[in-house]
């Protein structure tokens, strides 16, 4: 089983809350570093404290909550080597995994139920990363986000 950062937003708690119930209910240890309350909060602040957990090892990976997810898989992302998919359906939480190795997962509190965060949560965690010729890809990501460019376009950092 793994161990499972997970984050959110004021808007995400009740969704993050649910989650937690059900991960450990399989066994999984979660970490939970926020909201703790439904008073108006930042999201970049629980991107934050999930991506340093994954990134920093404390945590296998991740998952990250707001009202549409989008927000908050953009500042994930701003962390290098964090790979944070929005996922609202079965097949890009199965992709994300199998071909892009991300650690951590988005949900949109607003835009799924909690009854489908779980189903995908579920899935995303039991996918094994397919390696292979998506490795190349990784690698490229990961120069571009070493050095800026991967083509050489950029001439100016």
């Amino acid at each position: 089983m793994k161990t499972i950062a997970i984050g959110s937003d004021h808007i995400g708690l009740a969704l993050k809350t649910f989650l937690i119930e059900k991960l450990e209910k399989q066994g999984h240890n979660l970490l939970d570093l926020g909201a703790v309350s439904q008073e108006r909060t930042d999201y970049p602040i629980y991107a934050e404290k999930v991506a340093y957990a994954v990134k920093r090892n404390v945590a296998d990976v991740g998952i990250l909550i707001c009202g549409t997810g989008v927000g908050i898989s953009i500042a994930a992302n701003k962390i290098s080597g964090i790979r944070c998919a929005l996922c609202s359906d079965e097949l890009t939480a199965l992709m994300c995994r199998e071909h892009n190795n991300c650690n951590i997962i988005a949900f949109g509190a607003n835009i799924i139920s909690s009854e489908k965060a779980i189903s995908l949560a579920t899935l995303w965690l039991n996918t094994p990363y397919d390696g292979g010729r998506h490795q190349k890809r990784l690698d490229m990501m990961e120069m571009l986000e070493k050095t800026g460019s991967y083509c050489g376009l950029v001439t100016e950092r």
